[in-house]
């Protein structure tokens, strides 16, 4: 492929994600202004800038652009990056870096997140004013961590449900779900870094401390 086959393929790419974002940052700012059915798809697209054909090329409801697209989170180039990562590790055996890159790939994904900050104080706003898209943002959140789950597997070129794989999913969204309602509760003044590596360091802490296994309840086999 060519040079400028590769520049124009990354140009209609960074055309499709700002179309996206400015989609879904117009759908949350008249949702949080008038809730979810004051407005029309096609007041949407007149402040976007875009056609309804458009519109549903990338989203198939007002809701689902209000949630936003998978994508928008895992930057390609991210993701490729941290695949990367993994290339010098034998298949199906975990690679020795796989917990420090998934804190510099947590800490890429805060740092866009903070870059938006006001999309996602938005969004907030809109949940607070339409709780019935609890039930969606749920949806939304599992199909991110499925997505998740298979990207660590090719990088580690082992299957989705591996434990390690599994584990690293729970603990690390977990760990980000709490870093982010910290940061953005009322009376936060801290850096949302700051809060994501503290707890970060705190679970690497207690899963250092040794531990003895229990004897089974049956005793000796």
């Amino acid at each position: 492929m060519s040079n400028s086959a590769i520049q124009e393929g990354g140009l209609r790419e960074r055309k499709r994600l700002a179309t996206r974002s400015a989609i879904t940052a117009v759908a949350r700012s008249l949702t949080a202004e008038r809730g979810l059915n004051g407005y029309t798809v096609d007041e949407v697209c007149e402040k976007a800038g875009i056609s309804r054909r458009t519109f549903f090329n990338y989203f198939p409801s007002k809701e689902d652009a209000i949630i936003g697209h998978v994508d928008d989170e895992f930057p390609a180039e991210t993701v490729e990056a941290f695949i990367r990562g993994g290339a010098g590790s034998p298949a199906g055996e975990i690679s020795a870096t796989l917990f420090q890159d998934l804190v510099t790939l947590t800490l890429q994904l805060s740092e866009r997140m903070s870059s938006s900050e006001e999309e996602t104080r938005q969004l907030i706003r809109v949940i607070k004013k339409e709780p019935q898209l609890v039930l969606r943002i749920i949806g939304a959140s599992e199909q991110r961590e499925a997505d998740f789950s298979r990207m660590l597997a090719a990088r580690e070129g082992v299957a989705p449900d591996h434990p390690v794989v599994r584990m690293a999913v729970l603990l690390i969204g977990g760990i980000a779900r709490k870093s982010s309602m910290a940061y953005f509760s009322e009376s936060n003044t801290r850096p949302h870094r700051e809060l994501l590596l503290e707890n970060i360091a705190a679970a690497r802490t207690l899963f250092s401390q040794s531990f003895n296994l229990l004897p089974s309840p049956e005793g000796p086999q």
